[in-house]
């Protein structure tokens, strides 16, 4: 069955973590399927994952579980080859707990989890909850925040911590103007969280529906994705929001793409400040592209296509997440079609060569014969450069799977 795409009105946390995985020897290449969800245990993941500093691997399925409504897991490593999952959180349509998480989790200093759900909440507009291991084992989760359309509506995107414990991230409607808000999460006595909108999107020349997180940089700057609006409805922007002296924030449309580009995914800085992202369509074949954008001293911000995706297909069609390096340069992630006569998606690296030229590499084009199909997700790395990654489907259930690509 084809992968489930949501529709724009309804529809990537970007780090590379350095963990050692031990796992069984896999082919350069070749995909590994470390788990395959089969609905009760969860289904469907469109996340990505995140590694805490033992190896365990931890993620959102948006559904199954034991409601149907999606799960918060852990994989852990065996000593002798294999993995082991636990559901962490099964997710409930009770009208108190969130549902169908889409975003990947991030963990706190004391190794708490944070997500949203798009769904659910005591204001059925999606929820962001926390969940805290207990001290005899399982967790506890809990919400620290519902939406109820004002504050905005059906939260996408993962969660982005400052340094002073605030929570950052972005809903995909509600808000003013019904087209998304940012927002940020304040931590307060006895456990209480208040919510705050920075930016309400749809004014004028603005972004629109922001499906992706955001990221800081240094001086506490946050940046992000929209996939419509701009200078044209269905084009999409990169926006930075900056805080000022009255501690108010401003927004500004850093680039407008032209052409149905449809950016999804979130950016990722390198160390010179430069920003790097992906769209799902546009550029000079129409099936996507993997963009830069450069700051010049004026305050301008420069765009270059470091890689069109083909229109046969062969080298990745359409990628939906965000990128990563590694300690040398090099790009990752994946697109959720393309790759041959299965088209189920790939996994891709760019390697930059002399005169600003990149090159792209399929490291693996998926298939249906036992492994996942249709990558939504972005990549991790381990300490070894290997990539670990999710399908939306496919695996021995067809619910989706967890993968590692060695590398």
């Amino acid at each position: 069955m084809r992968g489930k795409r949501l529709s724009i009105a309804l529809k990537a946390a970007l780090a590379i973590f350095a963990v050692t995985l031990a796992v069984a020897g896999t082919a350069a290449g070749q995909e590994k399927v470390l788990h395959s969800f089969n609905n009760t245990d969860g289904a469907n993941p469109y996340a990505s994952l995140i590694s805490d500093h033992a190896g365990n691997l931890y993620g959102t399925t948006y559904a199954g579980g034991a409601y149907g409504y999606g799960t918060a897991f852990e994989l852990q490593p065996e000593p002798g080859g294999g993995w082991t999952e636990k559901v962490l959180h099964s997710f409930n349509n009770n009208g108190t707990d969130g549902y169908n998480p889409y975003a990947s989790v991030i963990f706190d200093t004391s190794g708490n989890l944070y997500s949203t759900t798009v769904y659910g909440g005591v204001g059925l507009g999606g929820a962001v909850f926390e969940l805290t291991p207990k001290a005899g084992g399982g967790w506890t989760a809990k919400l620290l925040h519902s939406f109820n359309t004002t504050d905005g509506a059906n939260p996408y995107a993962s969660l982005t911590f400052d340094s002073a414990g605030n929570l950052y991230g972005t809903t995909h409607q509600g808000g003013t103007y019904y087209e998304g808000v940012v927002f940020e999460l304040t931590p307060g006595a006895g456990g209480i969280w208040t919510e705050k909108v920075l930016h309400n999107f749809g004014s004028s020349g603005d972004g629109y529906y922001p499906f992706s997180g955001l990221v800081l940089d240094s001086a506490g700057n946050l940046y992000g994705t929209t996939p419509m609006g701009g200078l044209c409805v269905n084009c999409g922007t990169v926006f930075e929001l900056t805080l000022t002296a009255g501690g108010s924030w401003t927004e500004s449309v850093l680039y407008s793409f032209s052409g149905t580009d449809l950016p999804l995914g979130g950016l990722s800085f390198d160390a010179s400040g430069n920003l790097y992202g992906t769209t799902e369509y546009g550029g000079a074949y129409g099936s996507g592209t993997v963009f830069e954008l450069t700051p010049s001293a004026g305050g301008s911000w420069t765009e270059t296509t470091l890689y069109d995706f083909k229109d046969n297909g062969t080298d990745g069609l359409n990628p939906y997440a965000s990128v990563i390096f590694d300690t040398f340069g090099n790009l990752y992630s994946t697109t959720y079609e393309g790759g041959g006569a299965h088209s189920y998606g790939t996994v891709f690296e760019l390697k930059a060569s002399s005169g600003g030229n990149w090159t792209e590499k399929v490291l693996h084009s998926f298939n249906s014969s036992g492994g996942g199909t249709y990558p939504y997700a972005g990549l991790i790395l381990d300490a070894a450069g290997n990539l670990y990654g999710t399908t939306y489907e496919g695996g021995a259930y067809g619910y989706g799977t967890v993968f590692e690509i060695k590398h």
